[in-house]
């Protein structure tokens, strides 16, 4: 009796065996390295207060400490040793960078007054917003079309695997629909 096999295990196994061949080729491969296909997503992190160009810019000696605060904001590190210095500090890690991107600003007091402001260039606000949509350099996505040849060897292995397919065993006999007493016979 012969079993002849489905249409769906036919072209799964014709797919199994394309791959595999693909996987044989000597040309760069999808399954050489996983690692270069699938990579986990690195989201982009800002830490800190960002400052723009814009804000410095408005900054000017004889500002308050109040007039500065609304304008750059609560300062990342106020030390009470060094109370008439404020260090805004602010990076941004894109996701597939090692580094992050670092600004540093000092504003410094007399008193109640500002005197002196130094640091890092500030991106403008555009440029901050730009680099934050800014998309990544991706690796152009290997072709998945299969040549003539990978496809005739896979039709070729599809069709060995199914010649070397073993005859279906027949069905084992229906058990017992009585069983006998576990426990000795009990009235």
């Amino acid at each position: 009796m012969s079993v002849c096999p489905s249409k769906a295990s036919l072209i799964a196994l014709a797919l199994v065996a394309g791959i595999s061949a693909a996987g044989c080729s000597s040309g760069p491969s999808l399954l050489s390295s996983p690692a270069q296909w699938l990579t986990p997503y690195r989201p982009d992190v800002v830490q800190g207060n960002f400052i723009s160009a814009e804000q410095v810019g408005q900054l000017k000696p004889g500002l308050s400490r109040l007039q500065v605060r609304n304008l750059l904001g609560t300062p990342l590190v106020s030390s009470l040793f060094h109370a008439d210095r404020w260090d805004y500090v602010f990076s941004l890690k894109r996701g597939g960078d090692k580094q992050p991107s670092l600004y540093r600003y000092s504003v410094f007091f007399q008193g109640e007054a500002l005197v002196k402001f130094e640091g890092d260039a500030m991106p403008s606000e555009s440029e901050f917003v730009g680099q934050l949509g800014e998309q990544r350099q991706r690796k152009p996505a290997p072709s998945l079309q299969a040549t003539p040849e990978q496809l005739e060897a896979a039709r070729a292995a599809a069709a060995r695997a199914v010649e070397r397919e073993p005859a279906v065993a027949p069905a084992p006999a229906a058990a017992p629909s009585t069983y006998p007493a576990l426990e000795g016979d009990r009235p």
